[in-house]
């Protein structure tokens, strides 16, 4: 049975996953993910590439990098995963540079062991000061081998899409009218985002508002309050959307908040 159980504390996301049959749709988040694979093979698409990682592989996402996954046979996979906004990232390993990881999966002891360490005592309810000094543990191993600089630009047009996308969730998207501030047809503006993303617009805007919902949530504990500030056409509608990205409902990830 496929099992999603969702954790915050100390700024940062925990998740335990146990899947066979359940497959992530391609999505990006906006936070660095970082996870291990603890039984069975996880199979995800990364960048254009099959990403596999075996039993005690490290997986290491970039903010908003496009991603799918799923279980690679029908044995299934367990997995736990962390979510850390980059700017708490930042503040820990004392960077005013945003940096990516330099490989998508690692097979490190001491970094699995920290990992656990981290995403156990969150899904434990432990305290924000325990979490928050595992974090600081956890952030000294990555930045010895795992970590780079930036040097993954997006051009200025990009940029100011994502913004205009952002700003607009609360509503349908109106691609036209976004080309033509953009200067683009829209068949151009659509090429070049997927180039650059991953995704196409119409995905990272949908993605977006899933985020804007799971935050808003996390914040008033209104999964309705959700639905309406993000547009969706009422709870079934984001429910079928959120379970796409996060595993399980929207309605199922409020009753597991503390």
């Amino acid at each position: 049975m496929d099992k999603f159980i969702y954790k915050k504390s100390a700024g940062i996301t925990a998740l335990s996953a146990s899947i066979t049959d359940f497959k992530y749709k391609k999505h990006c988040h906006e936070e660095y993910a970082i996870g291990v694979t603890l039984r069975g093979i996880q199979h995800y698409n990364l960048d254009g590439s099959l990403q596999l990682s075996y039993k005690n592989g490290v997986m290491l996402f970039n903010p908003e990098q496009a991603h799918d996954g799923m279980a690679h046979d029908e044995t299934g996979l367990d997995y736990i995963m962390l979510y850390i906004k980059p700017q708490l990232l930042l503040e820990v390993i004392e960077n005013k540079d945003i940096v990516r990881f330099s490989s998508p999966i690692v097979y490190d002891y001491q970094l699995v062991q920290r990992i656990l360490s981290l995403s156990n005592a969150i899904l434990n309810n432990e305290e924000d000061a325990l979490c928050s000094e595992l974090l600081i543990s956890l952030t000294d191993i990555l930045i010895q081998n795992n970590l780079s600089t930036d040097n993954k630009k997006d051009n200025n047009l990009i940029r100011k899409a994502k913004v205009m996308l952002h700003s607009n969730l609360e509503n349908v998207l109106k691609l036209d009218e976004l080309c033509n501030q953009l200067n683009l047809s829209k068949f151009q503006f659509i090429r070049l985002f997927k180039a650059h993303t991953g995704i196409t617009p119409y995905q990272y805007y949908l993605n977006c508002k899933i985020e804007r919902a799971k935050q808003l949530i996390d914040m008033n504990k209104d999964i309705y309050s959700a639905v309406a500030e993000c547009g969706f056409v009422d709870l079934t509608h984001l429910n079928k959307h959120f379970k796409g990205v996060y595993g399980t409902t929207a309605f199922e990830y409020m009753s597991h908040l503390n």
